[in-house]
């Protein structure tokens, strides 16, 4: 009996005990009828040790296209053959606008995330440390950013512009990264991670689900993100791009997604788990059921090269729930 369980590994995980790789995986075979009480023992832990406070973030794109990197998934890659826009670093002004309206919208992060592998040899990387100061200087934001691969030198400018969070996705897991991305590795995603915690700054770092991945790698990015230690694990449900390598994947049951986000939140009890993208096309109308299973963070608005409901309906939301966006 599934329940019983799910009952006992939700105990287990109130105590401050962690889960074990092998019992994170036996909640994946439960009986699909009692995945709703595993929502709920999820949602337990959340309030337990998180509140009900939820972090926003709002992003802008600000260089996109013409990516180097094979990301399967991705619509802003070379590789791949998309109709996706294609512009150069946007202006210091232009960057402002977007956080003060980010602002407006009642965000409490705002990121600013360029495509491209990383900032080895970049040129923009000065004009986007002067961004992040002068945002700082006029918003009351917290700032973030997601650049791609750094060392420890970048780390050290970002953290010196202000900084305070720094986002750079694992994607998937270490055994399933060479089927979705070739042109550099896992191992330098980690790297970078852990020259941003070296630098003690604060890690954003998730993955995409339904890329075609197994159940245990799903886990095996979570318990990666858990020996990682970071702070905040954006969970994104893929949304096949016409014209990437991963378009015709077929998408997760939403009952499955829900799962997941039950599962990390199992795993990683006292962190942010981030709703991110693909959460409307893979739920629907089951949006609010995300945080009745674990989630406590969201990104607000529109994604790089997609729309989403829009800031005031996520929000909206959140209120409804009872639950508390964090403020200025």
């Amino acid at each position: 009996m599934s329940y019983k369980l799910i009952f006992e590994l939700g105990a287990k995980v109130l105590q401050q005990e962690p889960l074990t790789f092998e019992e994170a995986i036996r909640l994946t075979t439960i009986d699909e009828a009692d995945i709703p009480i595993l929502l709920g023992i999820a949602n337990k832990v959340r309030i337990t040790f998180t509140g009900n406070q939820v972090d926003t973030c709002e992003i802008i794109n600000a260089r996109s296209g013409s990516c180097s990197e094979d990301c399967k998934f991705c619509a802003q890659s070379a590789h791949h053959d998309v109709q996706c826009a294609v512009y150069p670093l946007m202006g210091q002004e232009q960057l402002l606008q977007a956080a003060k309206k980010a602002e407006a919208h009642g965000a409490y992060r705002f990121c600013i995330v360029t495509a491209g592998c990383g900032m080895k040899n970049d040129p923009d990387f000065d004009q986007i440390t002067a961004a992040i100061q002068k945002i700082g200087r006029e918003t009351g934001l917290e700032r973030c950013c997601s650049l791609g691969i750094l060392t420890p030198d970048h780390v050290k400018g970002l953290k010196a512009a202000g900084i305070t969070r720094y986002h750079h996705n694992l994607e998937t897991s270490k055994s399933f990264f060479p089927q979705i991305c070739t042109t550099h590795t896992y191992e330098e995603r980690v790297e970078t991670i852990k020259n941003v915690k070296a630098a003690g700054l604060e890690v954003c770092s998730g993955g995409i689900i339904g890329l075609g991945e197994t159940w245990e790698q799903r886990v095996e990015l979570a318990f990666a993100l858990r020996d990682l230690d970071v702070d905040s694990i954006p969970v994104n449900v893929l949304n096949p791009v016409l014209g990437t390598a991963l378009a015709n994947q077929k998408p997760l049951p939403p009952l499955e997604v829900l799962q997941s986000f039950a599962i990390f939140r199992l795993i990683l009890p006292n962190k942010i788990i981030r709703y991110a993208g693909g959460r409307e096309q893979a739920l629907g109308e089951l949006v609010p059921l995300g945080f009745l299973s674990g989630i406590n963070g969201m990104l607000i608005g529109n994604y790089l090269t997609t729309t989403g409901r829009g800031a005031a309906a996520d929000l909206e939301t959140v209120r409804r729930l009872g639950l508390i966006p964090i403020a200025q």
